[in-house]
């Protein structure tokens, strides 16, 4: 399942056979940095008095995160508190291993917080897809902060992609200038996804149709996600060092990716209802 999942990622990356590879760690916006990999998004928000972390990736993107931080000079050490956009392999297979080398606390939205301390089990489609156990430590829910010298972190609830699917909102201050930052979860109808009479997840065209509407009423300036293709960010960083304007800015784009993967969202609902009637 690891590889079907890369294989899929790789394709939305010009078909690289190693979409999983490292990227520069850079600096996003305020005290917010990418060091993920090059599919995989984590994202590092430093603070006084330590530091959150925003994804794992697999076991073997630990180290690309690790190698990322400290060229940005800072301290794994001084990560505090792991967070998830969404429970599946990708985006958490790493967590026990980051818990390990940090000592961090890991928070994980409800609905998915099971599926990360048990390693991958209960979860929709890819029940097939195992990781290493991550104990928990605290179960949030919609509109939950996390706070960490003087950065507040709010917990949204985006379910569908998985059922605690989050989305993270906070402010960055860069200059005089605030900034509502918003990390998608995911809004993706997956390939193989039942809208329509899913017994293992009745309630999951609903929960996408919550989403939208959240994803609607964020306020947003720096637009991220889970993977970076979300929002563009190989084009965007190859613009970093020379654009006047910080290439993460972008509340049209955020906009219009929302506006996109409702309308994929409505399209597959109609044609799955349509196959309902039309046996």
């Amino acid at each position: 399942m690891r590889t079907f999942i890369l294989i899929a990622v790789a394709v939305l990356f010009g078909g690289s056979a190693n979409a999983d590879e490292a990227f520069p760690g850079h600096r996003v916006v305020g005290n917010t940095y990418y060091v993920g990999s090059k599919a995989l998004a984590t994202y590092l928000i430093t603070t006084p008095e330590g530091h959150i972390l925003i994804n794992s990736g697999f076991e073997e993107t630990v180290p690309l995160i690790r190698a990322s931080v400290e060229s940005l000079g800072f301290n794994m050490r001084d990560v505090k508190i792991i967070l998830a956009s969404h429970a599946h392999s990708d985006h958490v297979a790493g967590h026990a291993l980051l818990k390990e080398l940090t000592g961090a606390k890991v928070f994980v939205m409800r609905g998915d917080d099971g599926v990360i301390s048990s390693g991958g089990k209960g979860q929709y489609l890819y029940e097939d897809s195992l990781w290493k156990e991550c104990e928990v430590d605290r179960v949030l829910k919609d509109r939950d902060e996390v706070k960490l010298g003087g950065t507040t972190l709010v917990a949204r609830l985006t379910p569908g992609h998985t059922r605690g699917c989050t989305t993270w909102a906070w402010s960055e201050t860069d200059g005089d200038k605030n900034f509502n930052v918003v990390v998608i979860g995911s809004p993706n109808v997956n390939p193989g996804y039942r809208l329509v009479e899913n017994k293992e997840y009745p309630e999951i065209a609903a929960d996408y149709a919550k989403t939208f509407e959240v994803l609607k009423s964020l306020p947003c300036d720096i637009f991220l996600g889970a993977h970076g293709d979300y929002y563009g960010m190989l084009a965007k960083y190859e613009r970093l060092k020379d654009a006047e304007k910080n290439p993460f800015r972008d509340p049209d784009g955020y906009r219009d990716y929302v506006e996109l993967k409702e309308k994929a969202y409505r399209k597959t609902l109609a044609e799955q209802l349509k196959q309902k009637s039309n046996p």
